[in-house]
């Protein structure tokens, strides 16, 4: 299935992972990625295996995207993950200058022209996959210091089936932390699974999150072709439910946004077990008018209590009219 929320989270300083099933799921998300930079006259930075980089460029060149004059231009580069991230390790340690000085040099020169830059990056999944898991996580914090000092995007990809050990879920989990946000393919439950065009996406407890979970949901919608009233009234819902999940939870939160019929549907899961109540409408009041716009867009919303918190959800009606 086409992961195609990877362009999502494409914005200056934001660094985001991917967990995929399997191949084709990262190519479509990888590609969807890098289309979207390149048609927008972006740079974009690829380090990645010999094999993945073979399968982005068939793809990038099925989506018309002529490589070699990409390249040429600066606008596109690819890297081998495994030679990158040797520059960089010294006694089988990550060494922070080297790191700065290989790394930060490439992402310099992508930036040199002024361009926008996206770049995606497999080195900590092939730490991860040779059982070197603290090393993946200090790169992991390499990047964002570097985020915090270059203009660019940063996408992370790991395979789900080297990350779901048991003994690794505490590792995991800082990962996670890692990140500004976390996209996935949604997982089918026990009423016969989600509709086939979901998507998900996790989120930290920050301040900037319900703006990052409303771009989340408007991008997903005028993907599928939605627009007009239903994408405004979406947008204050999943706002007013981020921000409940902000203030009240504290915990980290995932949005779900799939289509319901000839509408949508949002649900926003917290750790939080304390269920929200509606208040009122009055200017003043200082709690629950979240709630009382939620009730009023929607055209049915509810609280469903899990082991480990609450899932929100909110449908809104789309008026007749069906995704393109």
């Amino acid at each position: 299935m086409a992961v195609e929320t990877a362009d999502i989270a494409a914005r200056a300083g934001h660094h985001f992972v991917h967990f995929y099933g399997d191949e084709s799921e990262l190519v479509d998300a990888v590609n969807s990625y890098l289309v979207a930079a390149i048609r927008a006259g972006e740079a974009s930075v690829v380090i990645a295996t010999e094999t993945h980089r073979r399968e982005f460029q068939i793809e990038l060149a099925a989506a018309g995207i002529d490589l070699s004059q990409e390249g040429w231009c600066g606008r596109l580069t690819l890297l081998d993950a495994a030679t990158t991230l040797a520059s960089f390790v010294v006694d089988g340690r990550i060494d922070r200058g080297a790191f700065r000085q290989v790394v930060g040099g490439i992402m310099r020169d992508a930036a040199e022209a002024g361009r926008p830059v996206r770049a995606y990056g497999e080195m900590v999944a092939l730490l991860w996959s040779k059982g070197d898991v603290m090393a993946a996580i200090d790169l992991e914090s390499l990047w964002n210091e570097l985020l915090a000092e270059l203009p660019f995007s940063l996408f992370c990809a790991y395979p789900t089936a080297s990350v779901s050990a048991s003994e690794h879920s505490e590792a995991l989990q800082q990962v996670c932390h890692l990140h500004s946000s976390v996209i996935h393919s949604p997982d089918r439950d026990g009423d016969g699974g989600y509709p086939e065009r979901g998507e998900v996406a996790e989120f930290a407890p920050a301040l900037d999150a319900p703006g990052a979970a409303r771009h989340f949901v408007v991008d997903a919608l005028h993907t599928w072709g939605y627009e007009g009233t239903l994408v405004d009234d979406a947008a204050l819902v999943v706002t007013e439910l981020a921000t409940n999940a902000v203030l009240h939870a504290g915990s980290h939160f995932s949005v779900d946004v799939r289509p319901d019929g000839s509408g949508v549907r949002i649900s926003v899961r917290d750790a939080s077990p304390v269920v929200p109540s509606v208040g009122n409408d009055l200017l003043m009041a200082l709690s629950g008018r979240g709630l009382f716009l939620v009730a009023e867009l929607a055209s049915g919303w509810g609280v469903d209590i899990r082991a480990h918190g609450k899932i929100v959800w909110a449908v809104l009606a789309g008026e007749g009219m069906t995704p393109g």
